[in-house]
């Protein structure tokens, strides 16, 4: 039972927070610990103490020495999205988390949403092109915060393609095998080295497509359009309108959503993982070892990105 499990939650932000109150409304005792002060160090002495789990939920640049440690000591993790954005620092986390990785999870939550789980359980053989687009100014993201003072205003690790990469994941979940044929992106004069909206290039034989995101358009927009010679998906999930169009017409699709229980089936299906129980039986589950292919899409977009302008717009 998930009462039994006491989960460290590493990772004060948001999401951390998040983390720690699903867990706690599914029974497990959780421990919110902030990142200021602490080190991998200081959890490899808290592990000792006894934890069944730990979720991390830092900055991505922070996390490796954290997995390492948690996997030395045979502790399942579920550690938030993106796992990384360089190509050797992935492959250093999928080495040293191999002792745990089938126990593990990563925090991709649109695997979770009711719509994409319909997507993601169709037939897609006939999808010649597909986009998947999201975006929305982020300085209207939450109350009281500030871009400059967060870890997305980073050259290194930050950026729109890294915050918003679940995206990437739903394009390498729907079409398994898509490779980075291009990355275009604008910068921001405040933020070097910072992608403000990036565009990429995804293909494989047969099919064809872009991600984009932005962190600049006035209203939230995240849909996915994908065309076949048998029928067509359009799905916008912002509006939740979802639709399917074949030779007989139009068909809607009613899939309501409440966005929290997309977090808290993953965290079900990671207490499963630790418990050694089966899981919810999701399409595509993100268990740490069977995610390989999206993470490594993540950090070849990422090292592909080549600024094509800057935009203007103050972003403080």
């Amino acid at each position: 039972m998930a009462g039994s499990f006491r989960v460290l939650v590493v990772g004060a932000g948001s999401i951390g927070r998040r983390h720690h109150e699903n867990l706690g409304l599914l029974g497990a005792t959780a421990e919110l610990i902030g990142w200021r002060g602490f080190s991998a160090e200081a959890l490899a002495a808290r592990l000792k103490t006894g934890a069944d789990a730990v979720v991390i939920a830092t900055a991505t640049d922070l996390r490796l020495p954290l997995i390492e440690v948690c996997a030395a000591a045979g502790v399942p993790v579920y550690v938030e999205k993106p796992l990384a954005f360089r190509g050797e620092e992935l492959r250093s986390i999928l080495a040293v988390a191999a002792p745990v990785a089938a126990r593990s999870m990563v925090g991709l939550m649109m695997r979770y949403h009711p719509a994409f789980r319909t997507l993601a359980a169709g037939d897609l053989s006939d999808v010649f092109q597909f986009s998947l687009t999201i975006g929305h100014d982020v300085t209207q993201w939450r109350s009281g915060w500030r871009f400059s003072d967060s870890y997305a205003a980073r050259a290194e690790g930050g950026g729109v393609l890294l915050d918003l990469c679940h995206e990437i994941d739903m394009a390498a979940c729907l079409f398994p095998g898509l490779s980075v044929r291009a990355v275009e992106s604008l910068g921001h004069p405040a933020y070097p080295g910072v992608d403000m909206a990036s565009r990429i290039s995804l293909g494989r034989s047969g099919v064809s497509g872009e991600v984009a995101m932005d962190y600049l358009t006035p209203r939230l927009h995240r849909r996915t359009i994908l065309r076949g010679t048998q029928r067509m998906h359009d799905f916008d999930y912002a509006a939740q309108r979802y639709a399917t169009a074949d030779a007989a017409g139009v068909h809607l699709i009613d899939k309501p959503l409440e966005r929290n229980e997309m977090f808290l089936s993953a965290m079900r299906d990671f207490l499963a993982l630790v418990a050694g129980r089966a899981s919810s039986g999701v399409e595509h589950l993100p268990r740490l070892d069977l995610c390989q292919h999206a993470a490594q899409l993540v950090t070849e977009a990422w090292a592909a990105r080549r600024f094509s302008g800057r935009i203007t717009k103050e972003i403080p």
